[in-house]
């Protein structure tokens, strides 16, 4: 069962890193894309449990704006992502998600009343380190870079904040409310803005991609990590989620070929990144085993 439950877990990361490809597949701006992604994803995960599934969706109110103030995170944290891609490309994007480890290493400490690690903040300074490296080889993409370190804020406070609701209500629950109510919040700021009235400016083609995205890429992965938290630890699953910019990378490189090649820095300081993160994981792994 342990077997089966990493091959599962791979596959979901594996998703995840597909959806930086779908994300530049699509034509549609970031704007529009999450918008749909959210509303879709949502209706999918109503359907699999109330209709499906039969359980209750029931939530007393303050779960529920804890909820929903967590899926604004989750909606501004995928917006940052693909407007990050539209800007720059799939590589830029999922290299800045590395700074995710640094930012939970500053917030967790505070939020989980905790001491601050020191290997974390050694980690974290050689992040920055990478991430100023790439920053000034691939200058021409700061746009991209800027959002996607606003991605990676977002997405920490998003992790790190969903961490404190889990067996507060059912796992199906908290993701859908997270997932609609960012939903409802992207709906509102663009009313203000008036960009829902391009809510319409998407053609056939994309609405597609974005349902294959809202679907097998967002709401399967997403209820699938939930599951294997009763076969795996919760450090096996951050250290394989790492692997997330590595498939994605990887992929881009070889579906969309000269676009996604960068400069021999960007590979060697995404690389250090990615290792610092691992081995990081891996002295956790020891100091537990250790303690215990």
């Amino acid at each position: 069962m342990q077997k089966l439950a990493l091959f599962r877990l791979h596959l979901i990361v594996f998703l995840w890193g597909f959806t930086a490809i779908l994300g530049k597949l699509i034509h549609a701006n970031a704007q529009i894309l999450v918008f749909y992604r959210m509303l879709f994803a949502a209706v999918f995960l109503f359907v699999f449990i109330r209709i499906y599934k039969k359980e209750s969706i029931k939530v007393s109110r303050k779960i529920f704006f804890q909820l929903a103030g967590i899926g604004c995170a989750m909606a501004l944290h995928w917006y940052c992502f693909f407007y990050s891609i539209k800007v720059s490309n799939v590589s830029i994007a999922l290299s800045c998600l590395s700074l995710s480890t640094l930012f939970a290493s500053i917030l967790e400490p505070v939020i989980f009343k905790r001491e601050i690690d020191i290997s974390e903040v050694v980690m974290g300074v050689v992040i920055v380190a990478c991430i100023l490296l790439i920053f000034k080889t691939e200058f021409h993409f700061k746009e991209g870079i800027i959002y996607g370190i606003l991605c990676a804020v977002f997405g920490t406070v998003f992790s790190v904040f969903n961490g404190k609701m889990f067996g507060k209500t059912s796992s199906g629950n908290i993701i859908f409310y997270e997932i609609f109510s960012g939903w409802i919040f992207l709906a509102i700021i663009y009313m203000f803005t008036g960009q829902i009235f391009q809510i319409h400016e998407i053609n056939y083609r994309d609405l597609a991609l974005i349902c294959l995205l809202a679907s097998v890429f967002t709401a399967f992965p997403m209820l699938e990590s939930v599951k294997l938290m009763k076969y795996i630890s919760p450090f096996t699953l951050i250290l394989t989620v790492n692997l997330e910019p590595v498939y994605g990378i990887i992929l881009a490189f070889f579906i969309f070929g000269e676009s996604e090649e960068m400069s021999p820095i960007f590979y060697v300081a995404s690389g250090v990144m990615i290792l610092a993160i691992i081995v990081n994981g891996l002295m956790k792994a020891r100091k537990q085993k250790n303690f215990n």
